[in-house]
């Protein structure tokens, strides 16, 4: 009993392989769970809630207001600069009604009054320049053309959305890798104790012959 019971205990190779399987297994079940609870659940809550749409341009733009933006110049270097409020009026497919657009729901969150909001520069005239880029793009390339849209109702249900914050690749991607680190732990694990068991066998098979 003393003898298989010696034979069963782990080598410090073989201890170390294991703690780090087992490791891995709590690091990709930490990151589920916690994805899950913080950003996953209200991802999926937030694509649920929404749709897409097909959107034409009716009117573009620029108000007289100006937003400041925050600009950094190195790491102890930040300012403030400001830019010129850009609207794209579009009418939808689903609905009469003109609607804001907006680049995504992070945009949307941080100006809901603007359509575009420029990489901050230090200088003012530098982000008046970009957003009349924008307008002329939306002028002259987009015009009359169709595009597909994205609305959310939980946001402002008179907003339409360019593209999605949270997209299908993101998602999954948010949700494959807890899972390979899981499954990594799990083969960890198994291999050593399928390893362990193997030399225990041989070991009393050769130890039968000697006999």
């Amino acid at each position: 009993m003393a003898r298989s019971r010696a034979a069963y205990e782990y080598t410090e190779a073989e201890d170390k392989s294991m703690r780090l399987g087992f490791l891995l297994i709590a690091a990709g079940l930490l990151s589920l769970l916690g994805l899950g609870c913080c950003w996953l659940r209200p991802a999926l809550q937030e694509r649920g809630s929404g749709g897409s749409a097909n959107c034409t341009v009716l009117a573009v733009r620029q108000l007289g207001e100006r937003f400041a933006c925050t600009f950094s110049c190195g790491a102890a270097c930040r300012g403030t600069a400001r830019y010129p409020c850009l609207q794209v009026l579009v009418r939808t497919s689903r609905s009469a009604a003109p609607a804001l657009l907006h680049e995504d729901e992070r945009q949307l969150r941080t100006n809901p009054k603007c359509s575009y909001i420029p990489p901050c520069a230090r200088d003012d005239q530098e982000n008046s320049e970009n957003v009349t880029y924008k307008q002329k793009y939306w002028k002259e390339k987009v015009g009359s053309q169709p595009f597909t849209c994205y609305f959310n109702q939980h946001l402002r249900p008179d907003d339409v959305m360019l593209k999605r914050t949270h997209d299908e690749t993101v998602l999954l991607h948010c949700f494959l890798w807890p899972l390979v680190t899981f499954l990594v732990g799990v083969l960890i694990v198994v291999l050593t104790i399928c390893a362990k068991s193997l030399a225990v066998r041989a070991e009393a098979i050769k130890k039968k012959k000697h006999l």
